[in-house]
């Protein structure tokens, strides 16, 4: 089980794994309000995985409102600061060091920290207590497909309660650098840098950026930090010749990353020091298309859930973050959408590596109320914060198929809480597009997203075919009973993509833990699963209404077994059968658009 370094963009050499055994126990009845009152602790866990898993060596997918965990660890005191760091805890957390209360946090999905320097006993001799309370009743808190019922019902799964990605301890000085921020602007070939220093500041503090691509030096440069944070556009040097701009362009066929060193300065002291990297891309839409690197870019994604039967939403390690990403292009996609996760930086990192493009999607509530929309606000902002710096993001998505907002149609402060959450994604990541809505009940977005399962081809050539104008598919035309757009938001000429489709289930691989399994249609055996997957993707490719699409789905997912892989991931039919049809272009397809 090998865990790499959690945060991949600000990577620094000083830093302690806490994975491993903990002490833990439940506490349905909330008997317990401090680590002192704990007596016993009747079970071990295996951070990073949930109690539900197996991997855990708990297994118990029982009701459990709220559960404690407890390690020791050895932490000399010494010059600089300890700092403690959580990748993921759902869903509401508080930390105790050595029955001190070091940090609270509210969110399953987003990261983060506590400064433990002050609160370390002298005897080296170290205790972290986490108390999680995460109801499993309560629909009013982002969940994403963490069923509410015991056992996973439709395309509900397993529940994730608790710490589920890695905990860490970091060594950094007095001052640090504590964020940081890329910004690719292509236009001018330059790349925006922003930091964020923590501690004292003295008016010599400067901030030394170093970027290359290979061993090609292509800046270094040096900042003055103004307030503990620097603000400041790297301008590349620019040959003025195409073919060797081109090659620093990141994108899936070529994903070239410029490797950064960043140093926090006093004088011509170092006094922090870690590695980073970045990309030069764009992203916009430009009429009907997606453009990438300022062309028209063609999105074929599979829709990926992000689960694994033993460790569920927690990756088994770093090698299947990278071997899912490796699959994906290897099924012929140039990209994934993420759905209802926010996943492992890992998996980013080997995107942004590999060359991978992702949309990322909010987790949903599933009700509607003034707490659900505070709570999605807030931990979609730190999902933005966390992930801005990725260049494999090309897409935010905050609400998928009116799930926390149920009565769009009807109901005005939810169609509000859709513009709202657009808008503030736009206003915090100007850079990307973002689909308000994904599915249906369209208002403000980007991009048109369309979920249509329907497996006659047939069907779908009627409905989507050269001779359908746009007006006609959006006036008449309403793929689940659902219209596309709501009133007052007419189509005005964005990209229009099927975003979810398919869902052919072939049952190849039965998981021992699952009695029923379904899709949206049935395929008997392999041969008629690679004909029903190779129709639908030739009709949805040669449809020259769409910009993009996303196929249902990358793998089986316990009771859904429409996967394209089995859930350990083993192909259903050969790769290159697979990728054979799905990197056919328009050009090629006989009478094809």
């Amino acid at each position: 089980m090998e865990f790499a370094y959690p945060r991949p963009q600000m990577q620094r050499s000083n830093w302690t794994s806490l994975n491993g055994t903990w002490r833990f126990c439940y506490d349905d009845a909330r008997e317990f309000a401090l680590p002192s009152q704990i007596k016993t602790w009747p079970l071990k866990i295996t951070v990073p995985f949930s109690p539900e898993s197996q991997a855990s060596g708990i297994g118990d997918r029982g009701f459990h409102p709220l559960c404690w965990y407890e390690r020791d660890f050895d932490c000399a005191p010494s010059p600089g600061r300890v700092i403690l760091r959580f990748g993921a805890v759902d869903y509401a957390a508080r930390v105790w060091i050595n029955g001190c209360l070091a940090v609270t946090h509210e969110g399953g999905h987003t990261p983060f920290w506590a400064d433990i320097t002050h609160m370390l006993n002298p005897s080296n001799e170290q205790t972290v207590t986490v108390q999680v309370d995460d109801d499993p009743h309560e629909l009013a808190k982002p969940r994403g497909k963490q069923d509410w019922q015991l056992e996973p019902h439709s395309i509900w799964y397993p529940r994730t309660t608790g710490i589920w990605q890695t905990v860490w301890l970091e060594r950094v000085p007095d001052s640090y650098i504590e964020k940081i921020r890329w910004t690719p602007e292509l236009d001018t070939y330059a790349i925006g840098f922003e930091a964020r220093v923590i501690g004292d500041c003295a008016d010599d503090f400067t901030v030394d950026v170093c970027l290359r691509n290979g061993e090609q030096l292509l800046a270094h440069d040096r900042y003055k930090v103004l307030d503990r944070e620097v603000d400041r556009v790297i301008v590349l040097s620019d040959p003025g010749i195409d073919d060797y701009r081109n090659e620093l362009l990141w994108s899936p066929e070529r994903p070239t990353l410029l490797d950064a060193t960043i140093r926090l300065m006093r004088g011509e002291e170092v006094v922090d020091e870690f590695i980073s990297y970045t990309a030069l891309r764009s992203v916009h839409i430009l009429r009907d298309r997606f453009m990438l690197n300022g062309r028209p870019y063609p999105l074929r994604l599979v829709l990926d859930q992000g689960y694994w039967p033993d460790t569920l939403m927690t990756a088994p390690g770093d090698d299947a973050l990278r071997r899912d990403v490796e699959l994906a292009k290897a099924m012929g996609f140039n990209g994934v959408r993420k759905h209802q996760k926010i996943e492992d930086p890992r998996y980013l990192y080997w995107a942004d590596r590999l060359g991978l493009v992702v949309w990322e999607e909010m987790p949903s509530a599933y009700r509607f109320t003034r707490s659900a929309i505070k709570r999605t606000v807030r931990e979609w902002a730190e999902v933005i914060e966390r992930d801005y710096s990725h260049p494999c993001i090309i897409v935010w998505v905050p609400f998928n198929e009116s799930w926390g907002v149920p009565d769009l149609t009807a109901v005005g402060k939810q169609r509000h809480a859709v513009e709202a959450l657009y808008h503030l994604t736009k206003t915090l990541d100007a850079t990307r597009p973002v689909i308000g809505n994904d599915g249906w009940e369209s208002s403000a977005t980007d991009i048109i997203g369309i979920h249509d399962y329907d497996a006659n081809v047939e069907h779908l050539r009627q409905r989507y075919g050269a001779e359908v104008q746009p007006e006609q598919l959006f006036d008449r035309r309403r793929p689940g009973g659902r219209i596309l757009t709501l009133d007052g938001y007419p189509h005005r000429g964005q990209p229009i993509m099927l975003t979810e489709f398919g869902g052919i289930s072939f049952t190849m691989c039965p998981q021992p833990d699952v009695e029923d399994s379904w899709g949206y249609t049935v395929a008997r055996d392999s041969d008629e699963f690679l004909r029903m997957y190779g129709k639908l993707m030739l009709t949805v490719i040669q449809t020259a209404l769409f910009s993009g699409f996303c196929y249902t789905q990358f793998a089986d997912t316990f009771q859904e077994t429409n996967g394209l892989l089995c859930s350990d991931r083993t192909p259903k039919i050969p790769i290159e059968e697979i990728a054979k049809v799905t990197s056919i272009s328009r050009t090629h397809i006989p009478g094809g658009v």
